[in-house]
C-alpha cells in the first residue's frame, strides 16, 4: 500500500484590481511632505486656475506660495505663543496723540529690529498710564513676525522664577535658556521691591545678556536710578513722559 506524498500550495498574492485614486495618494504624499496648505488648497486653486487659463508652472507657483505664506503664518503663532505675552497688543493701536511728548519716530525704529541684530538694551521709564507696557507688548509682537525669539517677563515673576531655580538647583540651565532669547522683555521693574539676592540673580540675567542679547525693560524708576542700580549699562531711554533717548 503508497502512502501519498503531501502537496505544498503555495498561492500567489492577490492583486488588487483597483488601484488607489490618484487624489488618495497625492494626499498621502502631501501629508508626508507635510504641505498642508498645499492639500488643502491644491483642488481649489486648480479649478481657479483652469477657468483663468493658467498654465501648470503659474498654477505650482501659486500653490507653493500659499504653502510658503500659511507656513510663516504658523511660525509667527508659534513665536507669539513661546514670547507668553499677558496679551497682545500692536503698535498701531497705541495712541500717539494722547502722548504727544513720546519720540514716535525713534519707537517706528526700535519697531525695525535694528536693536535686536545690535543686541542692544532698551528701558521705557516713566510712571503708571503712560503706556510703557502697551509699547513694550508692541515692539515684542513686532520682533515675533520680524522673525525673531522673544520672551515676555514681569521683573518680580522672573526673580521668583530665578530664586526657585536657584534652589532647585537647575539656575544655569535657566540663565542658559535666558540668555539665548533674542529680546527678553522684563516689565515693570521697580514696581516691586527687590530682595538683595533677587537683585543680584536679576543683574547676573543682565549681565550674561550683555552684547548676547537685546534686553527691552518697562520702569518706573528714573533713568539715572536705574543705571545707578547697575541693572542695564548702555542703554537706550524710551521715556514716555518724555526724557529724551540716549
Amino acid at each position: 500500500m503508497s502512502t501519498a506524498t503531501p502537496t505544498t500550495v503555495i498561492a500567489a498574492p492577490a492583486t488588487d484590481p483597483t488601484p488607489a485614486p490618484p487624489a488618495v495618494l497625492l494626499a498621502h504624499h502631501l501629508k508626508e511632505l507635510r504641505l498642508p496648505t498645499c492639500l488643502r488648497e491644491y483642488d481649489r486653486l486648480a479649478r481657479q486656475c483652469a477657468s483663468e487659463g493658467v498654465d501648470h508652472v503659474l498654477y505650482l507657483l501659486r500653490l507653493v506660495e500659499l504653502e510658503l505664506i500659511d507656513r510663516e503664518r504658523r511660525l509667527v503663532e508659534r513665536r507669539i505663543k513661546a514670547a507668553r505675552f499677558p496679551v497682545t497688543k500692536s503698535l498701531d493701536a497705541f495712541d500717539f496723540l494722547a502722548m504727544p511728548t513720546l519720540n514716535k519716530p525713534l519707537v517706528m525704529d526700535l519697531a525695525r529690529g535694528g536693536f535686536i541684530d545690535r543686541r542692544e538694551n532698551v528701558i521705557a521709564v516713566g510712571n503708571s498710564g503712560t503706556g510703557k507696557t502697551h509699547l513694550a507688548l508692541g515692539l515684542g509682537l513686532v520682533a515675533c513676525q520680524r522673525g525673531y525669539s522673544v520672551l515676555w517677563k514681569p521683573a518680580a515673576t522672573l526673580v521668583n522664577e530665578l530664586i526657585e531655580a536657584r534652589d532647585e538647583k537647575h539656575l544655569l540651565g535657566y540663565q542658559k535658556a535666558l540668555a539665548k532669547v533674542q529680546l527678553l522683555i522684563v516689565d515693570e521693574l521697580g514696581f516691586v521691591p527687590l530682595s538683595k539676592t533677587g537683585a543680584e540673580l536679576l543683574f547676573e540675567v543682565f549681565s550674561q545678556r550683555h552684547e548676547r542679547g537685546a534686553t527691552l525693560v518697562t520702569s518706573n524708576l528714573p533713568f539715572e536710578q536705574t543705571q545707578d542700580s547697575r541693572l542695564l549699562a548702555e542703554t537706550q531711554s524710551l521715556d514716555p513722559q518724555c526724557q529724551h533717548p540716549r
